[in-house]
Formats: structure tokens, sequence, C-alpha cells
């Protein structure tokens, strides 16, 4: 079995020297661990739907395989979850999932593993929100189900992505719901909290939000983001920080 397993390996190197489209393949290689079996596919999930519109419509964008990707990785870790935490409750692993989800975690994950040298865009991160290669890495997963089956895509996020780039249960036990945490310590402590929307303004891109974050009406925090509550997210986040809760 191993001998099988180095011979093919062996195999797809050659391939990948031998391909008139190498480069990509390399860098593909690299992210994936194995030669997909249709790079295309795997092209059109590292397209942005920026590039798309600017000229590169024969591929399309990556927001179907993003749609898929999510789905598939909420499965994968839900199964992880209930595996290895067999004592916990529902509410645990539900906010857990959330944890090794959410778009700041993804984002971070996509970028450890490379991501942004392939993601195919026009003016990235700055005329979208940063969050694009978390969601490109969403439309990957949703590529690598389609091209390898679940197994492949299983294999790839707990071995290749969550176990090398993350401490698993570091973020499980950490609370990311930055609001949620802010309001809780503000009814503990019997101060007032206030978010107010400061701004919101259209863009290509959509919807832009500017959000403060007031405790007894004194600021200590704001954020931006391209939906209300990532404003507050980050406008909560900055407050926690300056009050070392």
């Amino acid at each position: 079995m191993k001998v099988n397993r180095i011979f093919r390996k062996a195999i797809d190197k050659i391939r990948l020297l031998s391909h008139r489209d190498r480069e990509s393949y390399l860098l593909l290689y690299s992210i994936l661990g194995y030669v997909p079996s249709n790079v295309q596919l795997y092209r059109m999930a590292m397209t942005h739907s920026s590039a798309s519109s600017s000229g590169n419509k024969k591929l399309g964008c990556n927001e179907r395989l993003e749609f898929l990707g999510d789905a598939v990785l909420s499965s994968i870790i839900s199964d992880y979850l209930y595996s290895n935490f067999t004592k916990e409750r529902e509410g645990f692993l539900s906010k857990s999932r959330s944890n090794l989800v959410c778009r700041e975690t993804l984002n971070e994950l996509a970028l450890e593993i490379g991501i942004d040298r392939f993601l195919e865009a026009c003016g990235l991160p700055h005329q979208h929100n940063h969050y694009a290669y978390g969601n490109a890495l969403e439309a990957l997963i949703g590529a690598i189900y389609i091209d390898k089956g679940y197994k492949q895509c299983r294999r790839f996020l707990l071995d290749r992505v969550f176990s090398r780039h993350l401490n698993m249960e570091s973020v499980v036990r950490t609370d990311k719901n930055y609001k949620s945490r802010l309001i809780e310590w503000t009814q503990k402590t019997h101060k007032l909290i206030e978010f107010k929307l400061v701004s919101e303004e259209m863009r290509k891109e959509g919807a832009f939000f500017l959000s403060e974050v007031y405790i007894d009406n004194v600021l200590y925090g704001s954020g931006d983001g391209f939906s209300k509550r990532e404003s507050q997210q980050k406008a909560a986040r900055q407050a926690i920080s300056k009050l070392g809760i």
C-alpha cells in the first residue's frame, strides 16, 4: 500500500513537470498535496467575481463552488467535533463549529496555505473585503469535493489545513463572538453599552458599514465591513482589546 502511494506520487511529479501548464499545477500541488484531475475546476474556485466580470467570463466566478464548499466544510467539522468531543453538549458543539468555520478563521487559514498566491482577482484585498481569501478556501473545498469526493475533502481539511496551521483545541475553547462577549461583560459590570451605525455607503461590491461601540457613553471601538454584523464585531473586538477582557 505504501509502495503504491510512493509510486503514485512519483508519477504525479512526472506529470507536473511535463504538463504545459505546469506552473498552475505545481502551485495547486503545493496547496493540495495531490495532482487535480480537472485543473479548470480549481481555477474557477480561485476566480473571484471581480475577475470574472472584468474579462475572465469563460471560467465564471467561484460563488457556486463557495456555496457547495460551505456545506461540505460544515459537515466535516461537525463530524470531527462530534467524534472528538464526546462528552460535550450540543451548545458547545455548535459554538465550536462557528469558531472553526467563521470568516476570520477561514481567511487566516487561506493565507497560511497560500491561496492568496493563486486567487485571480482585481485589486484584492483593497477593492473588496479581505474575507475573499476565506471565501476562496470554501470554493476550493467545493472543487475538491466535485473532483475527488468527500474523503479527500476531509483528508485535505483535517490533515493538511487545520492540523498544520491551527490549534483546534484553542480555537474551540475561545469565544469569537466579540459582540456577545462584550455585552455579557457590561451586564456583569452594570455598564451601559450602545452600538451605533455611523455610516452606510454603497460600493461596487455592495453595502459597506461603519459602526462604533460606546460604553457608559465613551467610545471604545470602531469597525467596518460589508455587513452590519461584521462592522459591529470588529468594533466589539477593538473594545475588548482596549478593556483587556
